[in-house]
C-alpha cells in the first residue's frame, strides 16, 4: 500500500509551495511512497515575524487534521508549530529546519546558515539550543529580500552567493538554506560555493522516508 508523506507550507505563497513541491518530488517512490505539497490559504504571505510563526501553528494543526498521512513535514525553516503537531497527531513530524541541521553536521563539524529575513535568526537559534547543537553555528546571513525575489529564477542569486561566501569565508563547513523560497537555487549555488548546500525540503523528505520505518 502506498504511503503519504504530507508537506505543508505555512505560508500562503503559491510560487513558493510549487518549489516545495520539486525539492521533495525526487524522494518519491511510485506506488510505495507519494509526497502531497501544500499551502495554507489562511497562512501569512511569508513566516517574516514572531508573529508569523506564532500564527501558523492552529492552522497547521487544522491542516494535519484534515489531511491524514503518515507522515508530514512542516516546510518552513522556523519550523513553526512543531510541538502543537506533536500534540494532534501520533504520526512523525519533521521540520525542515532541524532536518537541514543534521544534514548539514553530517557533512561538516562547522556549518553556517543564509536566512530569510534578521528576526529568522532568534527563530533559528531557539531550533539550535533545543538541539543542543548551537555550537556548530559558524555563523549567519539574512538576505532581507521579499519572497518573490526568492523564488524568482535569477532575482536573489547575487546576494546568496555574496552570503554563502560570507559564510565559507567564516569557517562554515556546509551551509543550510534558510528559507524554504530558496530551494531552486541549491544545485547552482553549491556547485558555486564549492561546500555541501544543505537545502532543507529536501533534508525533510529524506527523514520522512527514514521516519516511515
Amino acid at each position: 500500500m502506498e504511503r503519504r508523506i504530507l508537506v505543508i507550507n505555512p505560508n500562503r505563497d503559491a510560487a513558493c509551495t510549487a518549489g516545495i513541491a520539486a525539492a521533495v518530488a525526487p524522494y518519491g517512490r511510485p506506488g510505495l511512497v507519494r509526497y502531497d505539497t501544500i499551502g495554507l490559504a489562511e497562512g501569512p504571505p511569508a513566516i517574516s515575524s514572531w508573529q508569523d510563526w506564532y500564527a501558523a501553528a492552529l492552522p497547521l494543526c487544522d491542516a494535519v487534521g484534515r489531511e491524514a498521512a503518515d507522515a508530514y513535514v512542516v516546510a518552513c525553516v522556523s519550523d513553526p508549530g512543531i510541538d502543537a503537531l506533536r500534540e494532534v497527531t501520533d504520526r512523525p513530524v519533521l521540520g525542515c529546519f532541524r532536518s537541514a541541521v543534521l544534514g548539514a553536521l553530517a557533512r561538516a563539524d562547522r556549518f553556517g546558515v543564509i536566512a530569510f529575513v534578521e528576526a529568522s535568526k532568534a527563530r533559528q537559534r531557539r531550533v539550535l539550543l533545543a538541539l543542543g547543537v548551537e555550537a556548530g553555528l559558524s555563523g549567519s546571513v539574512a538576505l532581507n529580500l521579499p519572497m518573490s525575489a526568492l523564488t524568482h529564477p535569477e532575482a536573489a542569486r547575487t546576494a546568496l552567493l555574496s552570503a554563502g561566501q560570507t559564510l565559507v569565508e567564516g569557517g562554515a563547513g556546509a551551509v543550510v538554506l534558510g528559507c524554504t523560497g530558496m530551494a531552486g537555487h541549491h544545485a547552482w549555488l553549491q556547485a558555486a560555493l564549492g561546500v555541501p548546500v544543505i537545502e532543507p525540503c529536501a533534508a525533510a523528505a529524506a527523514q520522512a522516508l527514514l521516519a516511515l520505518n
